[in-house]
């Protein structure tokens, strides 16, 4: 059903951050209250304000786009620029330009292709995500995690955890889409958007964005399907697609079919489904299938798989003669059936990816080489910048042993690259243990249990 919404329109073209604030505040309200209801008035929520903090929202030092202007140099004169490019938007003279291809390496040591856009479209981007999270921060359900505001990466893994842990949960599915950012399918996409968004000004400018094109080494190629990873405006898409796609349907399925236990954490294109039972298990991956055809995606033949997992998983298995349960990776972690240290409760333990520490390492140490001749002093401030980072994400309970490994091999790679300074170095271990204990933090553990942590944030 479409309704007006007309208490949008209290906000004034020379609204304040407050007044920004409030009319979005008040659109969340809206969208909390009705489920169906469509909003047929949001771009004018797209002031100059609202342009400036998203301009601040973006990351100064990330590459330009094809249009080669910087974060830097848009500041130059950014009120008329901005007062400037809401016109455009406002009158409908804004124009998308392509994204700009790059490559990235993955930790499998394949290409991941990202688009850059330029800086103005950055900027829309941004702003049109605020307007549009306002809504659909009150549609998107409790299990998904990736890309969401107030949510990250250890939510996830704490909610998997718990689940695999308090629930009967006998069987993991591990699934990871192929090419999802790259298949979803447009003509979905804008039907998806339909539901709550009757303002076509909004939609125009999201074809816009999904067909400006992809420009790789200056030639221009049309885009039919996908959104480019890199834009702004990406993962909300993604979050969107895949609401309807897999979230609103397992969901269904979950509460109207299932027989036993189901849990499902989704971060973005990966996520992790636990079945009670077996033939529940091999069900619903198939049922997964169909589903995903329909809207133009697979699921990754390599990367997902149906494994026994669970307290009872190594009792049984041993009985099968089957040696220990199998493993599977999330997130970065490697999750194992384990015991607590008494060996009577079942854990789950939750270990640094063999493949994510090899791939760190690689790139430290190719960095090292690169910035050996720096003084020590800098280069010990990057160093602790950048085992601080790791430690940040990696330090959770029980992975002391991954973590102090990894910091082993920081300290031994940095000997090395200092070394190679000169042949005539007199360096030696014993003078260079105080330097690396001087500026290489030392392995702990900074996350608490994901028991405790869950329980603080639901305490339901």
């Amino acid at each position: 059903m479409t309704k007006r919404n007309t208490i949008q329109n209290v906000t004034d073209r020379t609204q304040g951050r407050e007044t920004v604030l409030t009319g979005l505040h008040r659109v969340r309200e809206i969208a909390r209250r009705d489920k169906r209801v469509r909003f047929n008035n949001l771009l004018h929520h797209v002031t100059v304000n609202l342009l400036t903090e998203s301009f601040y929202a973006l990351r100064k030092d990330a590459a330009p786009g094809v249009d080669g202007v910087t974060w830097e140099d848009y500041e130059v004169g950014l009120e008329n620029r901005l007062r400037e490019l809401r016109e455009k938007i406002h009158r409908g003279a804004y124009r998308a330009q392509p994204s700009k291809r790059v490559y990235i390496p993955k930790a499998d040591g394949r290409q991941r292709p990202l688009g850059i856009a330029a800086l103005e479209d950055k900027v829309v981007q941004q702003a049109v995500s605020t307007v549009l999270n306002a809504i659909y921060e009150e549609d998107f359900l409790d299990f998904s995690y990736g890309f969401r505001p107030g949510r990250n990466q250890h939510m996830a893994l704490d909610a998997l955890t718990v689940g695999i842990s308090k629930k009967k949960v006998n069987w993991v599915l591990d699934a990871d889409i192929q090419g999802f950012f790259d298949n979803i399918d447009h003509d979905w996409m804008i039907k998806f958007l339909e539901h709550r968004i009757a303002d076509q000004r909004i939609l125009r400018l999201i074809r816009k964005w999904l067909r400006a094109g992809v420009s790789e080494e200056g030639s221009w190629s049309k885009t039919t399907v996908g959104t480019p990873q890199g834009a702004v405006i990406s993962p909300l898409l993604a979050n969107v697609y895949l609401h309807y796609v897999f979230d609103l349907w397992i969901k269904h399925e979950r509460e109207t079919h299932a027989q036993g236990d189901i849990i499902v954490i989704r971060y973005a294109d990966d996520f992790v489904i636990g079945f009670q039972h077996q033939h529940e298990a091999e069900h619903y991956l198939e049922k997964l299938r169909v589903r995903l055809k329909k809207f133009g995606l697979t699921l990754h033949p390599d990367k997902t798989r149906l494994i026994e997992f669970g307290r009872f998983a190594a009792e049984r298995r041993k009985r099968k003669g089957q040696g220990r349960p199998e493993t599977f990776n999330f997130l970065g972690f490697t999750h194992i059936c384990s015991k607590s240290q008494d060996g009577r409760m079942f854990k789950v333990l939750r270990i640094t990816m063999a493949k994510r520490i090899r791939t760190k390492l690689r790139e430290v140490k190719e960095a090292l080489m690169k910035r050996r001749h720096e003084p020590v002093d800098e280069l010990g401030r990057w160093l602790r910048r950048v085992v601080q980072g790791y430690f940040n994400y990696y330090a959770v309970p029980r992975n002391i042993s991954r973590i102090s490994a990894f910091r082993k091999q920081v300290i031994r790679l940095w000997f090395r690259a200092l070394k190679r300074r000169s042949q005539r170095h007199n360096l030696t271990w014993a003078r260079f243990g105080k330097v690396a204990e001087k500026w290489i933090p030392n392995a702990r553990i900074i996350h608490p249990y994901p028991e405790k942590r869950f329980c603080v944030r639901y305490s339901r």
